[in-house]
């Protein structure tokens, strides 16, 4: 009886097999997913520059596909058409577009812009296309005269400071700073001694200044309830009376009816007394050089 399977047989269906997993392994690489029904749809561009296979189909920023096949239409050179593996559940009105726009870091993708017709285009169907201005040639037509217009600029400036670092009185600017900073250093550590040596004498005076102040306010507390306690009523009484008295005293030297009005104010009174006083002067200063003259002692 033969065998059934016989070692060629074995052989070549592993070989088979190999090639199916290999097949599916590479498209899985390339993120194809031969196990998700899809529905395909065709796009003609007249450049696809950096659009590769498996690359994104995007609605709105969500992926809803991916690049299935990108092919040259030799029949009509320079269309080439991209066959698209959208989501099943996607449906895509007529007026939809199909634009390739790419980024910095993730390379060129295929974006829709769903339209607002009711009317749906047919699995297979060719969705209309449109062409946006590539980023990095828009980033060259913009930045670059901008940037040549600023290149000279930027060589006057480096030439400027070239001069600027040439220039001596740079290093001796340098030098001065290094000296002023050196100071400020022996400065901080010099206030820093200060602070450790000095600052607590004089919180110890500043202590002893609070306490002498201090006794000061317990005696300026005696003075004043010793003050409270004299009698200062009966003291403002008598100071009172002798004003009075003053008064009175000064009313009779401006009285000119008063003893002491005359006396003060009559001058031919006041001439009088003046000569009485002279002529006593005379008398005494007589008596002192005759005394025999006035005093006479006899004898028995």
């Amino acid at each position: 009886m033969k065998k059934l399977f016989t070692r060629e047989f074995v052989i070549g269906l592993s070989v088979i097999l190999a090639i199916v997993v290999l097949y599916v392994g590479i498209d899985y690489l390339k993120g194809v997913n031969i196990f998700k029904p899809a529905n395909f749809y065709v796009a003609e561009y007249k450049n696809v520059a950096g659009l590769e296979l498996s690359a994104p189909v995007t609605v709105d920023g969500f992926k809803v596909g991916q690049v299935r096949e990108i092919n040259f239409n030799y029949a009509n050179p320079g269309d080439i058409e991209v066959v698209l593996a959208l989501n099943k559940e996607l449906r895509i009105p007529e007026d939809s577009k199909a634009v390739i726009g790419s980024g910095l870091l993730n390379g060129a993708y295929v974006e829709i812009k769903l339209g607002q017709s009711k009317k749906m285009i047919e699995v297979g169907g060719n969705i209309a296309t449109e062409t946006v201005p590539d980023m990095m040639a828009s980033l060259s037509d913009e930045l670059l005269p901008s940037v040549q217009s600023i290149l000279p600029k930027v060589d006057s400036l480096v030439l400027n400071l070239n001069r600027l670092v040439s220039d001596p009185a740079l290093a001796t600017s340098i030098q001065s700073l290094e000296g002023i900073t050196h100071n400020l250093y022996q400065a901080t550590g010099s206030l820093n001694g200060i602070m450790g040596r000095d600052v607590p004498v004089m919180l110890r005076n500043t202590g002893r200044a609070m306490s002498n102040i201090d006794t000061i306010t317990r005696n300026l507390n005696v003075l004043s309830t010793q003050l409270k306690s004299l009698p200062l009523a009966s003291t403002m009484d008598n100071v009172e009376d002798i004003t009075g008295n003053l008064s009175k005293f000064s009313r009779q030297l401006n009285n000119e009816n008063s003893s002491f009005g005359r006396i003060m104010n009559d001058p031919e009174l006041y001439e009088r007394i003046n000569k009485v006083t002279s002529d006593i002067d005379s008398l005494i200063i007589d008596i002192q050089k005759n005394p025999k003259r006035y005093i006479s002692i006899k004898l028995l």
